[in-house]
């Protein structure tokens, strides 16, 4: 009897010293220019942080840096700390990721919107096209002009993917359209310009569009509002932007940047850990469409209709919505 109590305390100790060990982890993200409160692509990561501290009580460290030279410093800072996974916000970090990575090899990686391929990291990416396809549609079903516009952050291959499928959905849905397209800038300071993006989305309405479309981070505030002030119809990007101007922005495209940071901090805690990469598109749920209080009034029963049978469509592979970043062409 005192062998088997002694056996049953040494397997409680077991599971207790196992499930310690599971939930040992010490996640800290690295946001990238523009900072976590954008509301747009950094606030979607920090929100899936803030998800998983509410569920978990797992506290997270977190950093905003302000310019290139930081992204090195922090990431080493971090890892130096011990913190294990960290979660790098967005393609820029790459470089900074693929050195600090070969650094701390027993320490967890994660980065958004880049393939980084080392045995430590986990590259998350997303079919930004299908979304953009979706809300493509309905801006050209919302549109009374029949031109629809786009404002991109800086002009790389991953915001020309945005913009393609953006108008392969607009013309799905009216051939005939019309869609005007600007970039902010070729630097980090793209995505951090709300003045900027509001010129941009005017100069788009004065030449007749009524729904413009950002894919800008903090730039897209700018855009937002302008489409507000000329009582014209807005599209958010990557987080629920329809609350900034409710009744005037017609949808946002949801990329899921939550749903991978706090997948990334679950699995570390589980030791459910994978590198190597993972594409989030609408069949995974890492893509999507907002529709809630802020723009029911502004999305017919047949806008619905039709978005949600395109939805369907495109997780079934009936409709192949281009990716830019194939390629490098738009052939819309």
């Amino acid at each position: 009897m005192k062998k088997l109590l002694t056996i049953t305390a040494a397997l409680a100790g077991m599971a207790i010293s196992s499930a310690a060990m599971a939930a040992d982890i010490k996640p800290a993200v690295l946001y990238d220019l523009g900072g976590k409160f954008d509301k747009s692509f950094n606030e979607s990561a920090y929100n899936g942080a803030e998800k998983f501290k509410a569920d978990t009580g797992v506290e997270y460290r977190d950093f905003e840096i302000q310019n290139d030279a930081q992204r090195e410093q922090a990431l080493r800072n971090f890892a130096k700390r011990g913190q294990s996974p960290i979660v790098a916000i967005g393609f820029s970090q790459a470089n900074a990721i693929e050195k600090v990575a070969k650094e701390f090899p027993d320490t967890q990686f994660a980065i958004v919107d880049m393939v980084v391929e080392l045995p430590n990291v986990r590259s998350i990416v997303f079919k930004e096209q299908e979304g953009s396809y979706i809300v493509g549609m309905l801006a050209a079903e919302a549109s009374k002009t029949g031109k629809v516009g786009f404002v991109g952050g800086m002009d790389i291959g991953l915001i020309r993917r945005f913009a393609c499928g953006y108008k392969q959905g607009v013309l799905a849905a009216n051939p005939d359209a019309e869609v005007f397209e600007n970039m902010t800038g070729t630097t980090g300071a793209a995505w951090n310009d709300p003045v900027k993006g509001g010129e941009l989305a005017k100069s788009q309405f004065d030449r007749g569009a009524d729904v413009v479309y950002h894919a800008a981070g903090g730039t897209g505030i700018g855009v937002l509002q302008a489409a507000a002030d000329a009582g014209k119809l807005g599209i958010g990007v990557d987080s629920n932007q329809n609350g900034l101007h409710p009744g005037s922005v017609l949808t946002s495209m949801l990329k899921r940047v939550d749903v991978a940071v706090y997948k990334a901090f679950e699995d570390a805690k589980n030791d459910a850990w994978t590198s190597g990469v993972q594409v989030l598109g609408l069949a995974e749920g890492g893509i999507d469409w907002a529709l809630d209080e802020n723009n029911e009034k502004l999305i017919t029963p047949e806008m619905k209709a039709s978005v949600e049978k395109a939805k369907a469509d495109i997780i079934a592979g009936t409709i192949q919505v281009h990716d830019y970043m194939s390629d490098e062409t738009c052939p819309f």
